[in-house]
């Protein structure tokens, strides 16, 4: 079954400031749920190319995954994982909303081994998850003095 979800929330924040954010790995395990480690491997910046390892629990499971950098400019970040239990393509896109941001996710993929199990199930449940790391995305920038 494959899944292809799209998520968005509006930051009231520059999109310069969100896709700074939304790009440093540092950052990911203060918004993104279940993500507990997150490390560029090689040198910084984040760029095409870079890949970003990460660990995160997903359905009571240890999902070790690292995603490689396909795109990355002003108006968003394009990722496929590359080594993961089932191949993803995450694409986030900035875009300028007055002095705000609407960010989207969207997540492509076709789960397989232990989360194939979960068909239909799987993708409203990756929906929900994607949706609460955009708000929470958004709690914690909009929380910022600035």
């Amino acid at each position: 079954m494959k899944i292809d979800i799209t998520a968005e929330v509006r930051v009231a924040r520059p999109p310069a400031e969100v896709a700074a954010y939304m790009t440093d790995p540092t950052n990911d395990p203060e918004w993104i749920g279940g993500v507990s480690e997150a490390r560029l491997e090689g040198e910084p910046p984040v760029r095409p190319g870079s890949r970003v390892a990460r660990v995160a629990g997903f359905l009571g499971k240890r999902v070790d995954y690292v995603n490689e950098v396909l795109a990355l400019d002003a108006e968003h970040l394009d990722m496929r994982s590359v080594a993961a239990p089932f191949p993803m393509r995450i694409t986030y896109s900035f875009t300028p909303d007055g002095g705000a941001t609407v960010v989207r996710n969207r997540v492509r993929g076709e789960p397989g081994g232990f989360f194939a199990v979960f068909g239909p199930l799987l993708a409203p449940m990756v929906r929900r998850s994607v949706q609460r790391d955009l708000e929470r995305l958004r709690d914690v920038l909009e929380s910022r003095s600035g």
